[in-house]
């Protein structure tokens, strides 16, 4: 999913859309769209794991 995202970031989509294009693949949620903080969330968190390593 994390994937998905980045993708759809780059072609300059809103969070409320990025959602609406995404499916949860995994997990009790299985099937359904997560929500835009939840894309948020994982975006953000990507952007700090990608920024420290590349600071190391």
């Amino acid at each position: 999913m994390l994937a998905m995202a980045l993708h759809l970031r780059e072609q300059g989509l809103s969070l409320r859309d990025m959602a609406a294009k995404l499916v949860i693949t995994t997990g009790k949620k299985r099937g359904q769209h997560p929500s835009p903080a939840t894309v948020m969330r994982m975006l953000r968190d990507h952007n700090e794991q990608t920024t420290a390593t590349a600071g190391a």
